[in-house]
């Protein structure tokens, strides 16, 4: 069995969201580079990245926080939060991230996963949050 240890980051900070609530966050550390350390101390191979405000606008504002956790740590990164183009996926994998999850995008953009799936293979995942034992997803009602 993997187990993924998970960093959520907002302004390049370890967080977490009490029920996936903004107004709600609390920071647990101010260095995520030092969390993936002492994840890495403890044992783990594996580290799940979540860019908390990614998911919001669909940017990578905490990227090079992101690749710093990586080329720190020296962990199997996989990073999820906001990713919706092929650009974004692109700029994650070359810059040394070993997989991508798709989250949102998945469901809402089933060319775009395709698209992914075909060109990077098994470094793509889907991720699917659950709420109240739904999945729960952002539904593109332009579509």
């Amino acid at each position: 069995m993997n187990i993924f240890p998970a960093i959520d980051l907002f302004g390049s900070k370890a967080v977490r969201l009490y029920k996936g609530d903004y107004a709600q966050m609390t920071v647990y550390n101010d260095d995520p580079c030092a969390v993936a350390a002492d994840f890495a101390a403890q044992g783990a191979r594996f580290i799940h990245i979540v860019d908390l405000e990614g998911a919001k606008s669909g940017d990578t504002p905490n990227f090079d926080t992101v690749c710093k956790i990586k080329n720190t740590s020296g962990l199997f990164c996989e990073i999820g939060g906001g990713i919706r183009s092929m650009e974004v996926i692109d700029r994650y994998l070359s810059a040394g991230i070993d997989r991508v999850i798709l989250g949102t995008a998945a469901v809402n953009d089933e060319v775009f996963l395709k698209e992914a799936v075909e060109k990077y293979g098994e470094r793509i995942a889907v991720g699917a949050d659950l709420k109240d034992g739904y999945v729960a997803v952002k539904l593109d009602r332009k579509k």
